[in-house]
């Protein structure tokens, strides 16, 4: 299991795209064709280190949805570890995290060196210790967080995660209780869904270039590299109509949904081109194998695409994409909040439980036709005991448990 199932879009918290970048050019590279390789024939932008530009380039043009954009959680997905960054309590009572193996205990720890995960074996004073370093963030902190460290050039996941709800560090998900695991490598595909760059440096597949990454999910991750854009519009002299930059809300429906499905819609394995290579306005086939959105089971976590395919409403419409309902561009918490979209097409009196309900269900349809359900692709052992998180159900449909009474 790829580390966290991806850790795809687990958890939200303020944070700014860090930029870690040299000068960058996108180069057009023609993929083998489908004769050979099996897969579709097309051609790849591949980025270098130094196309992007970071937000703050963005900022001076787009100063409102900068500000709003960084509250998301898009934007939080990934950061510098610090006493900011970090969600977990490194105080008295939560700096202990206690297994189910007698002999072994982890500590949480800061320093002036930094925040430390330290695991320790034995029965004192015959005791051995390994620390690693909370080097990077994943995840907000909204729903929870897990922690990567360096090693050389290379990532790995820390074994302890920290889970909001609960309040406490827990075992990273997959994780197994009572053992101290420093060595869950960290590959490309999953960073592609919580940074904007990464250069992947493989073999081994979680080396990296230290000075060429980039993260959160900045602006360019889905209008693309930015430097030269702005460099059109900062000019002195336009030397070219087009601007360099790709709207996606000008794609066509399939191409928007696909902007969203290269992290919502599963792991998409086997992955035909390398990860960091896809841009907004192609097609995900060319790049992922995304499963079927119908004759199979799709678990409610990372896999909104294809739960939103199977729906009714997405099938009857020809218009109808992610961003019907969500502004990615501002935070949306209030669930209750969406249902002025499906009563654009629905009425309430149309509901089967109307009748005894009244419209009080004009508030809240989102509860009943998409409930949170909990995933069984992420699994963490805290103490001998299994803890699942709740992810909302993005097939839109008659749920009879979600009924209400």
């Amino acid at each position: 299991m790829l580390i966290w199932i991806c850790l795809a879009t687990f958890f939200v918290l303020l944070a700014t795209p860090q930029i870690h970048s040299q000068e960058i050019a996108v180069a057009t590279q023609t993929k083998p064709s489908s004769a050979t390789t099996g897969s579709i024939a097309t051609e790849h932008k591949t980025i270098a280190p130094g196309s992007y530009a970071g937000d703050d380039q963005c900022r001076p043009c787009h100063q409102e949805k900068f500000d709003s954009y960084s509250e998301t959680a898009h934007h939080a997905t990934s950061r510098i570890a610090d006493l900011h960054s970090i969600a977990g309590n490194f105080g008295p009572g939560s700096d202990t995290f206690k297994t189910s193996n007698s002999e072994l205990i982890f500590k949480i720890e800061t320093n002036s060196q930094g925040q430390f995960q330290t695991a320790i074996t034995g029965i004192p004073p015959d005791t051995t210790s390994r620390s690693e370093r909370f080097d990077i963030v994943i995840g907000s902190g909204r729903k929870g967080q897990t922690y990567l460290y360096w090693k050389g050039d290379q990532l790995f996941q820390l074994p302890l995660s920290f889970w909001t709800e609960l309040g406490q560090w827990v075992n990273s998900p997959g994780y197994r209780d009572g053992y101290a695991d420093f060595g869950r490598r960290v590959p490309p595909r999953c960073m592609e869904c919580h940074a904007t760059y990464f250069e992947s440096l493989s073999p081994p597949l979680n080396r990296y270039n230290k000075t060429g990454f980039m993260l959160g999910l900045a602006c360019e991750r889905c209008h693309g590299p930015g430097r030269e854009h702005i460099g059109r519009y900062t000019a002195k002299s336009k030397t070219s109509q087009e601007s360099a930059i790709i709207n996606p809300a000008k794609l066509s429906r399939d191409r928007q949904v696909d902007v969203c499905a290269l992290c919502h819609a599963g792991l998409g394995e086997p992955a035909r081109a390398p990860a960091f290579s896809f841009i907004s306005g192609e097609s995900i086939d060319d790049y992922l194998t995304v499963p079927a959105a119908s004759g199979v089971k799709i678990d409610v976590h990372g896999s909104q695409v294809e739960l939103l395919k199977r729906s009714r409403c997405y099938q009857s419409s020809k218009a109808m994409t992610c961003s019907t309902c969500h502004d990615v561009h501002r935070p949306q918490r209030d669930a209750a909040s969406f249902s002025v979209r499906c009563l654009s097409c629905h009425k309430v009196e149309n509901c089967g439980v109307y009748p005894r309900a009244g419209r009080q269900i004009a508030d809240n349809c989102v509860d009943c036709h998409m409930p949170k359900q909990q995933t069984e692709l992420i699994v963490s052992d805290s103490n001998g005991r299994k803890v699942k998180p709740q992810v909302r159900n993005h097939q839109i449909a008659i749920y009879e448990a979600s009924k209400l009474q």
